[in-house]
């Protein structure tokens, strides 16, 4: 269906529009940003359809009363601030802009159109997660060359742990003397479940450089790792703290199993809670792990901060 512009619909029941959701961010307010700016019925034709000959234009039609365009809006003003004039970000408010909207088909919201040489050639009709939405632009936008370590903690971040090893990897070659890259490295390994490697890494460090957050973070996750394979399970360990709220094995096993899960704060109450019914069992491996934790986390955490109180009080 052609719009009043020429300008082709985007059918929200394509085959190319993915229906997913991403968590909810806080509502935005209008970008200041070069590579954003509001399009209207007057400006389209100029700022968008002949302006998209040399630059492609992402049109994103929203409203204030939809939650996914508000949950979407500051994700898009990131990348259009990342690819750095790359496409400009065009948006249109569905409810000021009635017959601009009409006109472009939009059937629901959000609706965003990628728009090249007067064309409408891609879009989508959900929020989408961001690897998505990059993957939308990348097929006509020529992304601007990120920083191989930003791009690798990217990646990591998710879930792509094989590529953010390569390229970790890849940068450890060229500069050994590293010491960021190395630990990140050992970190990797870690959680693919090479322990020895990354105890390796670690025992290579520099002493000072073993007294870093990260170094300590990372020691401290070996440990808890190397642990967790003589661990109960987790629903065994309930049953038996249910049928005695005081079993120190049961406490501690438990709460290395929210270490594990990053479930720092029902880990360090159960830790609190073996010192309270044994603070000498296994040598005292309660406070211990409390304040291994405590180096994992940093003094920043406020669970840290009052956790510690917990553990001074019970001390003196």
């Amino acid at each position: 269906m052609e719009s009043a512009l020429d300008f082709p619909a985007v059918d929200p029941m394509s085959s190319s529009v993915s229906q997913y959701f991403i968590r909810l961010y806080q509502v935005p307010c209008m970008s200041n940003s070069p590579y954003i700016f509001e399009a209207t019925m007057e400006n389209f034709q100029q700022k968008v359809m002949e302006a998209s000959a040399s630059t492609p234009i992402l049109v994103d039609v929203w409203a204030e009363w939809c939650a996914p365009c508000k949950q979407m809006m500051p994700l898009l003003e990131k990348l259009a601030d990342e690819y750095q004039g790359a496409f400009m970000l065009a948006k249109v408010n569905a409810d000021e802009q009635e017959q601009l909207t009409s006109s472009l088909g939009v059937r629901s919201l959000p609706t965003v159109i990628l728009v090249k040489d007067g064309q409408a050639v891609d879009g989508f009709n959900a929020a989408l997660p961001e690897n998505e939405i990059r993957a939308v632009l990348d097929k006509h936008v020529e992304a601007p060359k990120e920083d191989p370590y930003d791009k690798a903690h990217r990646i990591w971040e998710e879930g792509d742990v094989e590529g953010a090893l390569a390229i970790l990897s890849q940068m450890n070659q060229e500069d050994p003397e590293n010491l960021k890259v190395l630990i990140d490295l050992a970190q990797l390994k870690a959680e693919m479940g090479d322990l020895e490697t990354a105890e390796q890494v670690l025992e290579s460090l520099p002493p000072e450089e073993k007294m870093q957050h990260q170094a300590k973070q990372l020691a401290a996750r070996i440990k808890f790792l190397r642990q967790s394979a003589e661990l109960p399970p987790v629903k065994d360990l309930e049953m038996a703290l249910e049928q005695d709220p005081k079993d120190p094995n049961a406490l501690h096993q438990l709460a290395l199993h929210h270490v594990l899960q990053e479930n720092n704060a029902e880990a360090m109450e159960l830790l609190i809670r073996l010192m309270q019914v044994n603070s000498k069992y296994k040598d005292e491996v309660a406070k211990t792990t409390l304040i291994e934790l405590f180096d994992k986390l940093g003094n920043n955490n406020p669970d840290v901060r009052t956790y510690r109180r917990k553990l001074y009080t019970l001390m003196h």
